[in-house]
């Protein structure tokens, strides 16, 4: 099947030679062919190109998309969609003054949303969830990534990554797992935080490898969560049964756990909203990728990752969501890729960077997603028709999307 669309206003995130990420300056340079084509060959990208240069193509189908833009879909590389129920209440607690601390100290945040997720069936979360993945698909992500740890026990964490997994068998979007058993500790373990970290190591990794449940294990680095030592002892367990770390960082201190993840090679440091100079010269020159979650700073009123400081560094940034029902109920990467801008100060370039090219190295897809490339996946976004690619973060409140391809098939 081959398909062929034509008059493209602007065909974006063009990378004839592959690459994995862009760093520093290099994120500024979003390299696109203004008046394009683009063949797509079963599901992937076939050839693209100037219309002035387009050869014969005898094509199965034909789209003009005048006035139209094209770019890659969307990488999310850190959610944590699946879950049950929602936290509305403690949204509506944060406005009448309290935080997300006091919240969590009261057995509200991430234990409330353990307590539904072992009170539901592994069946209705599944329900939950694909409505969640399928409204991100519209939205125009083309690959995520989904956290468990709203189990906190063997079984419910197991039952969440199972989840996970019927949901990549069962739509095109490229799916990855992360065990996040270390998301906090169960009541029943507050007072003996060892004895968790043990139920993890001993009991969780080994039936999640033996099942191949996981591609990473992530930890909740922080303070009043999981210390460093006890994240160092996680990632290493983790690595011995075959998971490469992406750990949560530097949310509301900054404790070390940069340092600890670049140790342990951590594919990704995510939110980085509290970052020093040492946490930043920490990640120089090394193969992680620091990850930004706008959305949950919006949503928490809470600082913004420094990007500008970051890129000035020289260092590589992605955008993800953190789609979860405590601190960002909203999978909209289009919301993310705009509030980086106004935010955060990223530029458009720097942003859709960061949000394809940098997203797909985040969640260690790279090599299919993030670009326009021949032989990556035909996974991208047709815009409406727009003045210009300034247009998807400044129009932060309009949907701007027509449609979107997810293995060479529009995704209805």
């Amino acid at each position: 099947m081959i398909t062929l669309i034509t008059n493209i206003k602007e065909l974006i995130q063009v990378r004839e030679t592959p690459i994995s990420k862009v760093s520093g300056a290099e994120m500024a340079i979003l390299p696109t062919i203004k008046n394009a084509y683009l063949v797509i060959k079963d599901n992937l990208i076939a050839a693209f190109g100037s219309m002035e240069n387009i050869p014969e193509i005898k094509a199965d189908s034909t789209i003009d998309a005048t006035g139209k833009m094209i770019l890659p879909s969307w990488c999310d590389s850190h959610t944590h969609i699946v879950y049950a129920g929602n936290r509305e209440q403690e949204f509506v607690d944060r406005i009448n003054g309290l935080s997300y601390e006091e919240i969590a100290n009261r057995g509200g945040g991430i234990l409330n949303s353990a307590k539904k997720l072992n009170e539901t069936s592994e069946e209705e979360i599944y329900n939950q969830s694909k409505a969640r993945l399928e409204e991100v698909m519209r939205l125009g992500t083309g690959a995520v990534e989904i956290k468990s740890g709203y189990g906190l026990t063997v079984d419910g964490e197991l039952k969440m990554l199972r989840v996970i997994k019927k949901l990549a068998e069962n739509y095109p979007v490229t799916i990855k797992a992360t065990f996040l058993g270390a998301h906090a500790f169960p009541l029943e373990f507050k007072e003996n935080k060892k004895g968790y970290i043990d139920e993890i190591i001993h009991k969780m990794l080994p039936e999640i490898a033996k099942n191949k449940l996981a591609d990473y294990v992530d930890v909740f680095c922080e303070t009043g969560y999981f210390s460093v030592e006890e994240t160092e002892r996680i990632m290493e367990a983790g690595i011995q049964n075959g998971l490469i770390p992406k750990i949560h960082v530097n949310q509301f201190n900054s404790i070390g756990g940069i340092q600890a993840s670049v140790k342990y090679k951590a594919l990704s440091v995510d939110h980085l909203e509290t970052m020093n100079p040492d946490d930043i010269q920490a990640l120089k020159n090394t193969e992680t990728m620091p990850v930004a979650l706008p959305s949950c700073s919006y949503f928490l009123s809470i600082p913004y990752t420094p990007a500008r400081e970051m890129i000035k560094a020289g260092l590589p940034i992605a955008l993800a969501t953190d789609y979860n029902p405590g601190s960002t109920p909203s999978g909209n990467m289009n919301f993310v890729v705009a509030t980086a801008c106004i935010k955060m100060r990223m530029t458009p370039e720097e942003a859709i960077n960061a949000a394809t090219i940098n997203g797909a190295y985040a969640m260690g897809v790279s090599d299919t997603h993030g670009t326009i490339t021949v032989g990556k996946k035909a996974n991208f976004i047709i815009t409406k028709p727009i003045t210009s690619y300034y247009q998807l973060p400044y129009a932060f409140g309009t949907n701007l999307i027509e449609s979107v391809f997810i293995e060479g098939e529009i995704f209805e």
